[in-house]
């Protein structure tokens, strides 16, 4: 069965790109249109989109929260955990037992990633210091899960800024193996959730890669932006 039974927005896959993914994810976070203690927090670089499409329905600010994968020596793209903006670190314990990843391993992945997300703190805040976030609640928005290590490095490190409450919101998620997001977040909000799920792509027409220069234009057209420091 591709879709559990109770499903009531089977519809809207596939979404025809992230914007309009956004625009139905929208629709759930209605209670926190023009809140001014909330703010959308896009993970780059798919996550932007939708967040920033998210954040102009609502009418609430928008930033961005930069999270570095820490890839398998053997396999980049195969995520073993993330880091976040913060020092923060989460590691996939089972998959680095499994798969007998030394620490030696994880140390070198892990200074590449810090290497990449200073890089892309810089590229994407150009001289904007991160919004505050203590006290707030903070709308944590993806394209979509997939082994989730990006989102909970981003929890962490969203409640070490003291936010108030996370949730974290993302247009489609396996129907099953979100239970350690679902306990670390104050709420879990998403439009759809496939039994069958192998890749985020899968549920887009357009999953076109994001680049840089379109995370920056997003954020800096994005509703509440900060001016840029003298």
């Amino acid at each position: 069965m591709l879709f559990r039974e109770e499903d009531e927005d089977l519809e809207v896959l596939p979404f025809t790109n992230r914007v309009e993914a956004g625009h139905v994810l929208a629709r759930r976070l209605l209670a926190y249109s023009g809140c001014n203690d909330v703010m959308v927090l896009g993970l780059p670089r798919g996550g932007v989109p939708v967040a920033f499409a998210v954040a102009d329905a609502l009418g609430i600010p928008l930033d961005v929260l930069v999270v570095s994968k820490l890839g398998t020596p053997w396999n980049q793209e195969l995520a073993m955990g993330a880091i976040a903006e913060g020092d923060v670190q989460v590691l996939d314990v089972s998959m680095v037992a499994g798969l007998h990843i030394s620490e030696e391993d994880i140390r070198k992945a892990a200074t590449a990633a810090r290497r990449e997300l200073e890089c892309r703190e810089r590229l994407y805040r150009g001289g904007r210091p991160p919004r505050e976030l203590a006290g707030k609640t903070v709308i944590l928005v993806d394209d979509g899960i997939a082994t989730g290590c990006s989102i909970l490095a981003a929890i962490a490190a969203i409640r070490r800024r003291k936010a108030a409450r996370v949730v974290v919101a993302v247009p489609v998620v396996p129907a099953s193996g979100c239970s350690a997001i679902r306990m670390e977040a104050d709420e879990v909000i998403s439009v759809a959730e496939p039994e069958l799920f192998f890749a985020v792509s899968q549920w887009y027409q357009d999953f076109s890669q994001v680049g840089d220069e379109d995370v920056q234009r997003l954020l800096e057209s994005g509703i509440g932006s900060i001016p840029r420091a003298a």
